[in-house]
């Protein structure tokens, strides 16, 4: 699944064009590598947001199959660890 399209299904966004443009912007990262928006997310990648006051680290647990989640679901797919 690619990274704009994960972090708007598992509610890390709340939609994929404010996704698309954090990964323009290049403030997403994948085990350390600046993200393009076509990047694929494997289960263990690591996922590092950098907001303009921290960094948020995730890893991915698993790859939904649908469109979106529900919010009581995201522990099982992403699990924040910085």
């Amino acid at each position: 699944m690619r990274i704009d399209k994960y972090l708007s299904s598992v509610n890390l966004v709340k939609r994929r064009t404010i996704a698309q443009d954090m990964v323009k912007s290049g403030v997403v990262f994948i085990n350390g590598v600046q993200a393009k928006p076509s990047k694929e997310v494997k289960v263990g990648d690591v996922i590092e947001i950098r907001y303009l006051k921290g960094t948020k680290e995730y890893r991915v647990l698993k790859i939904p199959t649908t469109k979106t989640i529900p919010k009581s679901a995201k522990d099982e797919y992403v699990e924040e660890i910085a």
